[in-house]
């Protein structure tokens, strides 16, 4: 397996992240694709130091029990996740999130007064082995999305973790393709929101999914990770258009 960490996969993303080649809104960087907790609380988190539209951002994505959605960003909406999500999000919250590697595979992710979310990442042979894979793709199967929707296919159930897409529509209306090429699991974590224990991690009853983007029913962390959105090709250096997340 590889001797590459999550830790170092970050610190190298902080240091040289560049946009990816292309017309399209793209992004550079790394993410915690999601996790389900058995108190019905869902957490994801991304972190993009490069971006073709604006500032590097942090994100945290929060389901709470009743079903509500949050995104907690340190970017205003028209620059972060919200510009394609945010039609499922019932609030769009300036924050000031923060993410730090206390170890190899241990990572601390905070919102000040809403948020300590406490991650172990482990490697297996399926997630070395998807890695490798998909770090030997040539460039052009990235731009495929039937070969893209096949790797999705693939990818849940080596990972356990339900139905996956790495192509597809977001709620707002536009097309995504997400390129990640290094893949852990997560072994542990606990989590506190508001001050309430979230509990302890554990599939949902029912997979939920926003638009085409499926959120994973167990805590996937990519890096080295693309992601684009063809269909603002067009409108490259147009201003943010309606119903985009604000």
């Amino acid at each position: 397996m590889s001797t590459t960490t999550p830790q170092k996969c970050a610190s190298e993303s902080e240091a040289t992240a560049v946009v990816p080649p292309g017309t399209a809104e793209r992004f550079s960087g790394y993410a915690l694709m999601g996790m389900a907790f058995d108190t019905g609380y869902y957490l994801a988190y991304g972190r993009f130091p490069a971006s073709s539209i604006g500032p590097g951002y942090h994100a945290v994505w929060l389901r709470r029990p009743d079903g509500h959605w949050s995104i907690y960003s340190d970017v205003p909406p028209e620059f972060n996740c919200a510009r394609y999500f945010g039609a499922a999000f019932g609030a769009k919250i300036a924050a000031p999130v923060t993410s730090t590697f206390t170890g190899a595979f241990d990572l601390t992710i905070t919102v000040p007064g809403i948020l300590d979310w406490r991650i172990r990442l482990e490697s297996s042979m399926a997630t070395a082995g998807l890695g490798t894979m998909a770090r030997k793709m040539p460039a052009a199967m990235w731009s495929s999305d039937k070969i893209l929707g096949a790797m999705g296919l693939m990818m849940g159930p080596i990972l356990g973790s339900g139905k996956m897409a790495l192509a597809g529509l977001v709620p707002n209306g536009q097309s995504f393709r997400a390129h990640p090429r290094r893949v852990w699991m997560v072994k542990s974590a606990q989590a506190t929101i508001n001050g309430h224990d979230a509990g302890v991690p554990q599939a949902l009853p029912i997979q939920e999914h926003l638009a085409d983007f499926w959120l994973p029913q167990r805590g996937i962390f990519v890096a080295g990770l693309d992601i684009e959105f063809p269909s603002t090709a067009s409108t490259v250096g147009a201003g943010v258009r309606p119903g985009d997340g604000l």
